[in-house]
C-alpha cells in the first residue's frame, strides 16, 4: 500500500511582542476585564462621534466603522455588527457604481449646481450686486 506523503507545513511564526503582551494580559481576570473596559470604552466613544458625525460635518461612516473595528477586537457581537456594515458598504459601492444610476446621479448634480448658480446670479441682479454683509442701509429690507 502505498501513501501519499503529507505536504510540508511552514513552520508556525513566533508570536510577536504584541501578541506575547494581550496573552499575558488575557491570563490575568482582572487585566483583561480592565483591558476590556478600555476597549470599550475607547471604542464606544469613537462610534459614538461617529454617529454624531452622521448629522454634523465630519466622515461619520468612517468614525462608525473605527468604532467598529476596535470593539470587534474584543467582542463577537461587534465582529459580527462590522461584518454587517462591510457586507452593506459592498452592496453601496456596487449600487453607487451601476452606470444607470451613475449617469442619472450625474445629471441631478449638474441640474442641481446650474439651478443654484442660476439663483445666485438671480440674487445679484435683482438687489444691484449687492452682497448682504455689504448693505449699508439697514431699510433696504423693509
Amino acid at each position: 500500500m502505498v501513501t501519499k506523503p503529507e505536504p510540508k507545513l511552514p513552520p508556525a511564526k513566533e508570536p510577536g511582542p504584541l501578541q506575547r503582551f494581550r496573552e499575558m494580559i488575557r491570563r490575568h481576570t482582572l487585566l483583561n476585564t480592565a483591558w476590556q473596559i478600555g476597549v470599550f470604552t475607547v471604542g464606544m466613544t469613537v462610534l459614538a462621534g461617529g454617529l454624531v458625525m452622521m448629522v454634523t460635518p465630519g466622515p461619520g461612516i468612517v468614525g462608525i466603522v473605527l468604532g467598529l473595528a476596535i470593539l470587534a477586537t474584543e467582542f463577537a457581537w461587534a465582529q459580527r455588527a462590522l461584518h454587517r456594515a462591510k457586507a452593506a458598504a459592498e452592496r453601496a459601492k456596487e449600487k453607487a457604481l451601476d452606470p444607470r444610476k451613475k449617469r442619472r446621479n450625474l445629471i441631478v448634480g449638474i441640474t442641481c449646481g446650474i439651478l443654484g448658480g442660476a439663483a445666485v446670479v438671480a440674487y445679484l441682479v435683482v438687489y444691484d450686486y449687492t452682497l448682504p454683509w455689504n448693505i449699508e442701509d439697514p431699510k433696504f429690507w423693509d
